[in-house]
């Protein structure tokens, strides 16, 4: 009797536990990591970050995250893409074109999302912008490149010759300055081309460049835009005025630029980022994204330090550098 009794009990003490356990509802999923890989700290690469991590926030996402920065090295990029595999991360985002091309290398089934990347078709890490394929989608950088050099000569109206510079190691860079050189020759100007692999390079190019040409074009390249201050000095001591795709660079020691806004191209890659993570969406299917608009800007100091006249519609846009 006594062991019937005992059953009755624990029969009892189940039921009660499956009905606390309908009441609490399903299980809490696990909070989703994310790691972060960069191929540099500058103030573009790290406004889309910021931009990334805002959009997460406001869409009610919790989530952990590991943000890792290559120092503009190659190789540690490679290092950190296979520390987030390792790990199991959850989501990716790559920041800077290198960084989506040592993820996409290391995993195919994470999920990864870009920015501050111009051209993913070219990195080939993905089939096509309409259609990723993959496990990468995100936002683009691309630039107006036409639109700023039409820019530049309302600044300059006398240029005959421009120098473009950017690392020939960075495949954006490659792929604005091909677009950059057909828009100024189809102008008749003439290109003169100066690239390097380094920061440790761009002084030597720079004065190079500077001393053949009457003005200078730099697309969003990492590895100038960590290296203004050397680009601006350069330009002052020279005279020749630098005109680069990217807002930060040219208050880092540039003239004037039509650019994305890199906390807002961060964004549109975050709401992406929350779509995945709820399960709204999935990179494969995801098109590529692109700016939604864009910010003149114009560096009040060097304008004044190489005693250029600011177009009038450009006025309203002069900054002072901080």
């Amino acid at each position: 009797m006594r062991t019937i009794r005992l059953l009755v009990l624990l029969l009892v003490a189940v039921l009660a536990l499956g009905v606390l356990s309908a009441c609490a509802g399903p299980a809490r999923q696990a909070t989703p990591n994310i790691g972060i890989i960069s191929l540099m700290e500058h103030p573009a690469l790290d406004a889309a970050r910021d931009g990334f991590l805002q959009a997460l926030r406001d869409e009610g996402i919790e989530f952990d995250y590991d943000y890792h920065n290559a120092q503009g090295d190659i190789p540690t990029l490679a290092t950190i893409a296979q520390g987030f595999v390792s790990n199991d991360m959850d989501l990716i985002l790559a920041i800077a074109t290198p960084s989506v091309q040592a993820m996409f290398a290391e995993t195919s089934t994470i999920p990864i999302v870009g920015t501050a990347i111009t051209s993913y078709e070219q990195a080939g890490v993905v089939y096509s912008n309409e259609a990723p394929g993959y496990n990468v989608t995100g936002a683009s950088d691309m630039n107006p490149i036409e639109a700023q050099i039409n820019m530049m000569l309302e600044f300059v109206p006398g240029v005959q010759t421009l120098g473009i510079v950017y690392s020939s190691n960075e495949p954006n860079s490659v792929y604005q300055a091909a677009i950059a050189t057909a828009a100024a020759e189809a102008l008749g100007i003439t290109v003169v081309t100066g690239t390097v692999t380094t920061t440790g390079d761009v002084y030597q190019n720079m004065l190079s460049v500077a001393g053949r040409v009457d003005a200078i074009y730099i697309p969003t390249d990492n590895t100038h835009a960590n290296a203004m201050a050397v680009v601006g000095s350069v330009s002052i001591s020279t005279g020749v005025p630098v005109f680069a795709g990217e807002e930060n660079m040219i208050m880092g020691g540039g003239i004037a630029t039509l650019s994305v806004n890199y906390f807002q191209l961060g964004y549109q890659s975050g709401l992406m980022a929350a779509q995945i993570l709820r399960g709204e969406g999935e990179p494969a299917t995801m098109p590529i994204q692109f700016a939604e608009s864009y910010n003149y800007i114009v560096n009040g100091y060097m304008v004044e330090a190489l005693n250029i006249t600011v177009p009038e519609r450009f006025r309203p846009y002069i900054q002072q550098p901080e």
